[in-house]
């Protein structure tokens, strides 16, 4: 590879990096073409694609990135799922991809922005509820406090209003 394309390469997976909200790193030894195919349209659909790449090259990419920490994951045949939409759908998309088609896939780790994931952290974001699910918790999780706190301040009114309906019914029934 001449100079030139190495830079060209470099400059363009350093758009990659940092375009992508994920990386998934992965080692594709063993992977036949149909399964990696099906992996990129897999991904393609939710905004992510599936890259082989050449180690010095990602390595070069990432340290103009200033991320060090990725140069420790780049070792042996390295193929990433970029991810561009939310962190968890990539994740999900991929790892059931691999479940229901039961390819041989290992997980080597991932990033995200300029952290390293491991392959646990990669499972865990796969089993996260979408975004709009997290924040109606968030947001519920918030309010319970309120309406518990609005209950105990209108109790004592209640119980007022209890006993002078009752003292109500109560002279009404001597007349």
């Amino acid at each position: 590879m001449k100079k030139e394309e190495k830079a060209q390469n470099i400059d363009k997976l350093q758009q990659e990096f940092a375009k992508a909200s994920i990386g998934i790193l992965t080692d594709y030894r063993g992977l036949k073409t149909p399964e990696v195919n099906g992996l990129r349209r897999k991904l393609q659909e939710s905004g992510g694609d599936y890259k082989v790449v050449k180690n010095t090259l990602a390595v070069k990419a990432a340290e103009k990135l200033n991320y060090p920490d990725m140069k420790t994951i780049f070792n042996g045949p390295i193929a990433i799922a970029f991810g561009r939409g939310e962190v968890q759908d990539t994740a999900k998309v991929f790892t059931d991809y691999v479940r229901t088609s039961k390819i041989s896939l290992t997980v080597k780790g991932g990033f995200m922005g300029d952290k390293m994931l491991t392959k646990d952290d990669i499972a865990t974001l796969a089993t996260l509820p979408p975004k709009p699910v997290l924040v109606a918790k968030i947001i519920g999780g918030m309010k319970s406090p309120l309406y518990s706190f609005v209950g105990v301040l209108a109790a004592p009114i209640r119980n007022l209003q209890g006993v002078l309906q009752a003292r109500i019914k109560q002279l009404e029934g001597t007349n």
